[in-house]
């Protein structure tokens, strides 16, 4: 499990409003103008709409919670034989 998958609601908004920021406008290619775009949307942004992606992130944080303390569990037992694989948790 890495750090990737435990994103807080401003990290997985700001991946959506990248990708459809970046597909809306091809030609511009520089993180700084789209960091600059992002931030500005942040700022307009309703109480309702930042709370959609604070009610995802609290949901796969349970996700993520719940498999970690399977893992541990499992492991604890000696039942953990994963060798260098990754987990079965999804984003």
């Amino acid at each position: 499990m890495t750090n990737q998958k435990r994103k807080n609601h401003t990290q997985r908004w700001r991946e959506d409003f990248r990708k459809e920021y970046q597909e809306q406008n091809p030609d511009v290619k520089s993180m700084r103008d789209i960091g600059k775009a992002c931030g500005e949307k942040w700022k307009t942004m309703t109480y309702e709409e930042i709370v959609q992606y604070y009610d995802i992130a609290t949901e796969k944080r349970a996700e993520f919670e719940k498999a970690m303390a399977e893992y541990i569990k499992r492991k604890d037992n000696g039942e953990d034989q994963q060798s260098g694989e990754d987990s079965d948790y999804d984003e």
